[in-house]
């Protein structure tokens, strides 16, 4: 393997955003490998959405670095990210309901570089929405969809990016235990495709079986990186998550 093809496809260093007093993201540190999936974990106002906004854009952060693909992006533009190959799904799935499911994968379409012809985005939308297990629903008003189905077309909407990174913000959460099968199937699918994947997460069950590694955050702070039965395990991660030490 080349220097250049093992070189991490994200790297985040000192990642620091502060809300007036509160410090939501404090001096963290995580990377993607090409090809991996990592779990970013850690309870509930830890400060993992966050760290994906400032990855995505979404918010600018106060000091650090973040590169992705080997370029510094910290500070630009949402727009700017996603044309360089970073796509993410949103932990409150956002369609376009007034849109059909077509519609709304052109909209992602939208941000291809370079621009496509018209018969390629049909091209696209058709297999966007093959991939994600929405061929015969093409036509179908987003605001029709069930759960599982919006989650789907948030990502082939993503995935129109053609993305070397996905930031899945709790993508699985809220789906029945077949429809979490399949969800994992279907993450599992875009790793074995070569797409690198940044995972926040709280099914543990889905975090054994997709993530390669796990950076676990709480109160803003990395506590734990490493294996996810190495974290999983960690006396820091399971007091964080119980709120109780495991020293007795």
């Amino acid at each position: 393997m080349t220097a250049a093809s093992s070189a991490p496809v994200l790297e985040v260093s000192g990642l620091t955003r502060a809300f007036g007093g509160l410090v939501a993201v404090n001096a963290v540190d995580l990377a993607v490998q090409p090809g991996q999936i990592v779990g970013l974990l850690g309870p509930n106002g830890s400060g993992k959405t966050t760290a994906l906004n400032l990855i995505s854009g979404v918010l600018r952060p106060d000091s650090g670095s973040i590169r992705f693909a080997g370029q510094a992006i910290a500070g630009m533009p949402a727009h700017r990210i996603a044309r360089l190959g970073l796509a993410r799904t949103f932990q409150l799935v956002r369609v376009l309901q007034g849109m059909s499911c077509a519609e709304n994968v052109k909209a992602g379409l939208a941000f291809h570089s370079p621009p496509l012809s018209r018969s390629e985005i049909d091209e696209s939308v058709e297999r966007l929405l093959r991939r994600v297990g929405l061929a015969d629903r093409a036509g179908v008003p987003a605001a029709g969809l069930t759960y599982i189905d919006c989650k789907r077309l948030e990502l082939a909407r993503a995935l129109a990016l053609k993305p070397r990174l996905l930031l899945l913000d709790e993508w699985l959460a809220g789906l029945n235990p077949s429809e979490l099968l399949i969800g994992i199937e279907l993450i599992r699918s875009l790793k074995d495709e070569g797409l690198s994947v940044l995972l926040v997460e709280h099914v543990m069950d889905a975090i054994r079986s997709l993530c390669d590694r796990c950076v676990v955050m709480n109160s803003g702070r990395r506590i734990a990186e490493g294996r996810p039965d190495e974290v999983l395990a960690d006396p820091a991660v399971i007091e964080a998550y119980l709120g109780v030490s495991t020293d007795a």
